[in-house]
């Protein structure tokens, strides 16, 4: 068997090319014997070599690769001499099938060629060799459209056995015989599949067509023409690089763990869907879930059933969704569904149902599990072309769900884009003020319930508006820690609140609030020892205040870090106590060194039985537990009387002192160091 380079190598010193069957009878010959032979192709098949010499060759018994030459009467009356080397055909077992070979002519008189027909045959063999490693399978045909060579891996792709195929077989003849072993499946014709390879050709060959098997099987087929006629085809099963290819672009459009559409996909969806409603009394809805409280089922029940319940989640949105592709989870705790609702009332009762069956408990791994559902809702009328603006909106009315807590449907309005952009411009100007240094860091005294001096100030961050003045921190502080903002300004508020304790008298600390998010940059820990070192204060006069969702967020990270701050001799507090959803249980698992009665007990104390108890009972508990208290919000005598009458170690408050510049604590500390409702 030759390839077509070595064939196109071997025409330059052999005339044809020929195979014979077990027998020794020729059972195809190329064109070009006609001319060494004086007969036709016809004539030649079924003899011999024997039988055309007019003396008889000697064949090895081993029928290993020999060349050999025998004298030929030509029919135009000159002797001949036949040129011919070959190599036996053999099947799986190893049984001989007959021979191929080359063979050439030449005058009697010529000189003898063998010593470079044998060279011929072993280059033509090593090309052999590697014809035979192809990962492809090949087929050659020549102008006539008949096999002139064809490889194992081409016999192997389409189930073929040794001897079902034989050089000179047309094209059409290996279609029928494919379409007789059912490699095809029925709706395709033996007219139609040649008539495809023909325009494949006529077509030069640039692109591959891809062809399925009857068993399902995907073949890369590529039809090259070759100088002179004929073409060489190429065949290459690409299943698994189709599906892998498959499963790819599925993967680009669809979430890994739970199988939904993602956040590109639910969009060509609802572009999809908004074809269905133009003109029509329909409008397409989207609806954007977002869970609550999952990042507590990760923390206290592990991410595998995190991830089992967002699954639960998944399976329950398609379970109520109509179509394919109609459900995506978009972020990690957060779905979106699109559909189409006749009008506002029955889009309200699918987005309930939607909550009421996420909502219901489910059962995962043995535990019963649960997590609230907020969700905002956008329709569209097929009057505003853009789809990813009505995405946007039923993200905006979600985040006015969530605003409001679990369980809560929110439907878009414009007057929540008017928010958003109120908001966007928000975030603009405090990243300004940040740039341009129009923040600034006020303190608040706290004092000495037994003797009403001061004892320490809690540093506060004020924005000072160019028109709009003095901006408390309950409208920036958010918009900072969401944008990330509060990383370097809390910094900033660190660094300068400990520059301004530093000029204190030594027996005074300073109190610095700390989110969650700073705590959990790497570095804080190294951030907050380098600006003690540069401003020089000591550890001991620094104070941390953190809340409850410090504890909430990666609590095993953020405890590490304050264990670490803590041994550095720094004293952490925890704000807003008896507010939170455990804050009892965190006394248990980090020493706090001082707990801030929340301001809301303190104001009602004096008229609430209930907001009486929980302060004696936080008081009570820091004092068994060795831990100072502090009571929020003092502006009554009368609140002062209760908390100094339950033994609270510390206060602040109107009552004494608002928060002031640090220019004014300055002279508060010259003055003698006693706050006042005056000073």
């Amino acid at each position: 068997m030759f390839t077509n380079v070595s064939m196109e190598r071997a025409r330059v010193a052999a005339d044809w090319f020929w195979e014979t069957d077990a027998d020794g009878r020729l059972t195809y010959v190329s064109p070009e014997a006609e001319a060494a032979f004086g007969l036709t192709a016809a004539a030649l098949l079924g003899r011999t070599h024997a039988s055309l010499a007019t003396e008889a060759p000697a064949w090895a018994a081993d029928g290993r690769i020999r060349t050999l030459s025998y004298p030929y009467a030509h029919p135009d009356g000159r002797l001949r001499r036949v040129r011919i080397a070959c190599e036996p055909r053999l099947d799986t077992d190893g049984r001989r099938l007959g021979h191929r070979g080359v063979g050439t002519a030449c005058d009697e008189a010529a000189a003898d060629p063998l010593e470079a027909h044998a060279g011929l045959f072993e280059q033509n063999r090593r090309f052999d060799a590697a014809l035979e490693n192809m990962s492809q399978g090949l087929c050659m045909f020549d102008r006539e459209q008949r096999l002139v060579v064809f490889n194992g891996r081409y016999c192997e792709i389409f189930g073929l056995r040794p001897g079902d195929l034989r050089l000179g077989m047309t094209q059409r003849e290996i279609i029928a015989l494919l379409f007789s072993r059912n490699c095809y499946h029925p709706d395709t014709t033996i007219d139609g599949l040649q008539a495809s390879v023909q325009a494949a050709v006529q077509a030069g060959g640039g692109h591959d067509v891809h062809r399925t098997l009857a068993d399902g099987r995907i073949v890369a087929v590529s039809h090259r023409p070759m100088a002179g006629g004929g073409w060489v085809a190429t065949f290459e099963d690409v299943t698994h690089r189709q599906e892998s290819e498959a499963r790819i672009a599925h993967l680009a459009r669809h979430d890994a763990l739970t199988d939904l559409a993602n956040r590109s996909a639910i969009q060509e969806t609802a572009y999809s869907l908004a074809d269905t409603v133009r003109g029509r009394e329909r409008r397409l809805a989207v609806f954007a879930l977002s869970l609550r409280r999952f990042k507590f089922v990760n923390e206290g029940l592990g991410i595998p059933i995190g991830d089992l319940l967002l699954c639960e989640v998944a399976d329950r949105l398609r379970a109520l969704s109509p179509g394919v592709d109609t459900v995506a989870r978009v972020t990690g705790d957060e779905f979106m569904v699109v559909g189409t609702v006749g009008d506002e009332a029955e889009a309200f009762a699918m987005g309930e149902d939607l909550v009421a069956g996420v909502q219901a408990p489910a059962s995962i791994a043995g535990q019963t599990v649960s997590v609230g559902v907020s969700l905002g809702i956008a329709l569209w009328d097929g009057q505003e072309p853009n789809i990813g603006l009505v995405i946007k909106s039923a993200d905006l009315a979600l985040d006015h769900a969530k605003a409001e807590g679990a369980g809560t449907v929110r439907l878009f309005v414009p007057e929540m884009d008017e928010a958003a952009r109120r908001r966007r411009t928000l975030e603009r100007d405090i990243a300004a003020a940040f740039a341009l240094g129009h923040f600034e860091v006020h303190h608040q005294p706290i004092l000495s319930v037994a003797s009403r001096g001061i004892v320490g100030l809690e540093a506060l961050v004020r924005w000072r508006h160019p028109t709009r003045g003095l901006i408390s921190p309950g409208v920036f502080i958010p918009v900072v820690e969401e944008t990330g903002l509060i990383v370097p300004l809390g910094e900033w508020v660190l660094r300068q609140a400990c520059r301004d304790a530093a000029n204190w008298p030594e027996e005074t600390s300073v109190a610095v609030n700390v989110s969650a998010v700073q705590l959990r940059q790497g570095d804080f820990c190294r951030v907050v020892k380098a600006v003690l070192a540069e401003t020089g204060l000591s550890p001991h006069r620094l104070e941390l205040e953190i809340t409850e969702s410090v504890l909430l967020d990666d609590s095993g990270a953020n405890l590490a870090t304050l264990h670490r701050l803590r041994a550095a001799g720094i004293k952490i507090s925890m704000d807003d106590f008896g507010t939170g959803y455990s804050s009892i249980s965190y006394l248990r698992r980090f020493p706090f060194d001082k707990i801030k009665i929340d301001q809301s007990f303190v104001r009602d104390a004096s008229r609430n039985a209930d907001a009486l108890a929980i302060v004696q009972a936080i008081i009570g508990l820091g004092a068994s537990l060795g831990i100072r208290t502090l009571a929020e919000g003092i502006e009554t005598e009368e609140q002062l009387a209760i908390v100094k009458a339950e033994g609270c170690d510390e206060m602040q408050g109107f009552l004494f002192s608002a928060a002031r510049p640090a220019a004014e604590i300055d002279a508060l500390f010259a003055s003698g160091g006693r706050a006042t409702r005056a000073a």
